[in-house]
């Protein structure tokens, strides 16, 4: 039987989420230039969330896209099929500062799957990531630029984000096996 902990609540994934959006305006002083790009399924509320807080600091509106990896992984042999979601960038990244997304960082090969994908939209002038929990592990030489949390886990262990569960808190939850 698993054992957990819940590592971060409501209020700490918006604490977290609101340090994490006054990150990315101190380091991109050209507002108007970024965008955010979400990876599917965690990053995507997160990336809403995010442009919410940055258009109240910015006094105006932050794009946001989805994009889908599935189809861009190097370990598509190692799955029956993969879980296609949609993937929506209503906007060119040629010239911008896109900031992709996510919920967890582990391997990196994700990201490294993200950016390959966006390849196919254009070539944005700068490319950095924020994620709510980055918890090691890394197999690829890739750093998150804006963290929330960082979580040192064993390589058995799990991490869950949930969010916009119906009437449920949004929590991080850390699985021991």
């Amino acid at each position: 039987m698993p054992d957990s902990t819940v590592i971060l609540n409501a209020q700490a994934i918006q604490r977290a989420l609101t340090r994490i959006a006054h990150e990315i305006a101190e380091r991109n002083v050209r507002s108007r230039e970024v965008v955010l790009v979400g990876i599917p399924e965690g990053g995507v509320p997160l990336a809403q969330r995010l442009s919410a807080t940055l258009k109240g600091m910015w006094n105006h509106a932050v794009p946001v896209g989805t994009l889908d990896v599935s189809m861009h992984r190097d370990d598509l042999d190692r799955h029956a099929a993969p879980h296609v979601h949609p993937t929506v960038v209503p906007f060119d990244v040629t010239g911008k500062t896109v900031v992709f997304v996510d919920d967890v960082l582990f391997s990196g090969r994700t990201i490294r799957a993200a950016m390959d994908a966006l390849n196919d939209f254009g070539r944005p002038n700068c490319i950095q990531l924020a994620v709510l929990v980055d918890r090691g592990h890394r197999e690829l030489p890739i750093k998150a630029d804006f963290v929330g949390k960082n979580v040192p886990t064993a390589p058995s262990e799990k991490i869950h984000v949930r969010l916009d569960r119906a009437g449920r808190e949004d929590e991080v939850v850390l699985e021991r096996k």
